[in-house]
């Protein structure tokens, strides 16, 4: 069953990195070196709103995003110490994402939203994303 929630605020960014796929016989070109067009859109879900009336303050959540995608755009995602022995699939790529934005906000001692959402399209044509509780 899917909660649903009163408040949502969604921020996306694009970048472009690259990444070689590590599983057995990839098809071509993921088995090489090759980039995407990243776009990447955090969406957050609550049922509550803060002090001020936010569910979070988005520019927070900018600066956040702005960070990451700093430390993604223009790398090898293989050689970033979170991907180590793990191939850097979308999929992962989002978990890793939502990971770093989750403890990101709790640094910055923001409320936390009930839920995060990760989406990420490498292309025009497929995404995958990741949701966790938070």
């Amino acid at each position: 069953m899917t909660t649903a929630y009163s408040y949502e605020l969604a921020v996306q960014r694009d970048f472009i990195a690259q990444h070689v796929l590590t599983v057995p016989d990839p098809e071509p070109p993921e088995g090489q070196i090759h980039s995407h067009h990243f776009e990447v859109e955090l969406h957050f879900a609550g049922d509550s709103l803060g002090e001020y009336g936010y569910l979070l303050n988005i520019v927070t959540v900018e600066s956040i995003l702005e960070d990451l995608v700093e430390r993604y755009r223009d790398s090898v995602l293989n050689d970033l110490p979170e991907f180590e022995g793990l191939n850097p699939s979308v999929e992962n790529f989002s978990r890793i994402f939502g990971d770093h934005v989750a403890e990101r906000l709790s640094v910055a001692g923001e409320t936390t939203p009930d839920q995060l959402r990760v989406q990420i399209w490498e292309d025009d044509a497929a995404w995958a994303s990741h949701t966790r509780t938070v």
